[in-house]
């Protein structure tokens, strides 16, 4: 496992853009796992313009993303389908038949669940995982559970994450209470997992998730157990860990 320690945001955001932006150098037909929220916002503007100025090439790359709302079509403006094409997909040359999300509207959650999970292996798996955490430290829509949930799965998702995402809409009450999400073991199945941490009220969450016990109430704990996990924090996210081998960016 990898800590990088940056300054501030915008540092964390450009070291998570090298990274991915490596991995498409490297792969250009890289499988990438893809998040939504505030963490990542900075970090797609930066790739917007390493595409812009030296040609990043996203045309060849699949993307799969992490969840999406229950009970929001693709074009509600709160859709995570529509923050990724308004953050990253339609300023870059992806190709829209690589883009992939769970669907909200889907009547069979199971069904919808099974369907992801075979359209992710049929692209070959997952070669980089981009990971926001919560602060009840949750990856994806994983909320604190009595168990790790392995696929893809519609999740209730719990009161201080409603309140959390209530930034995002008119008031807390318009926040949806479930959501597709990718399952802690589809998450691990990653060939990399790249975790970003960034402000204060992520210090504890991100303290328990590197050095504090495995267990499903700190759903990211689970990636400490995981080959290839690179953990890009700010001074204040990082403000708690005491671990060995800190990097500096």
């Amino acid at each position: 496992m990898r800590i990088i320690f940056t300054d501030h945001y915008e540092s964390m955001s450009e070291e998570a853009a090298k990274i991915i932006a490596a991995q498409l150098w490297l792969k250009p037909d890289s499988v990438l796992g893809l998040a939504t929220g505030s963490t990542p916002v900075m970090l797609y503007q930066k790739l917007i313009h390493l595409y812009e100025t030296v040609g990043l090439d996203f045309s060849q790359a699949t993307s799969f993303n992490l969840d999406e709302y229950v009970g929001l079509s693709p074009n509600d403006e709160q859709s995570y389908h529509r923050f990724m094409h308004e953050n990253l997909f339609d300023h870059v040359n992806i190709r829209n038949e690589r883009i992939f999300f769970p669907d909200g509207l889907a009547d069979d959650a199971a069904a919808e669940g099974m369907r992801y999970e075979k359209a992710i292996e049929a692209a070959g798996g997952i070669d980089l995982q981009l990971l926001g955490i919560g602060r009840n430290a949750h990856i994806g829509f994983n909320e604190p559970a009595d168990c790790f949930t392995r696929t893809t799965h519609k999740v209730a998702l719990k009161g201080n994450t409603i309140a959390a995402n209530a930034r995002f809409f008119a008031s807390e009450k318009d926040v949806p209470r479930e959501a597709m999400s990718m399952g802690i073991g589809t998450i691990f199945q990653a060939r990399h997992i790249l975790l970003l941490a960034s402000g204060a009220e992520k210090a504890q969450a991100v303290k328990d998730t590197w050095e504090g016990t495995i267990t499903p109430a700190v759903p990211a704990s689970i990636l400490q157990l995981h080959p290839h996990v690179t953990l890009i924090v700010d001074r204040e996210a990082g403000s708690l860990l005491t671990a060995k081998g800190k990097e500096l960016a």
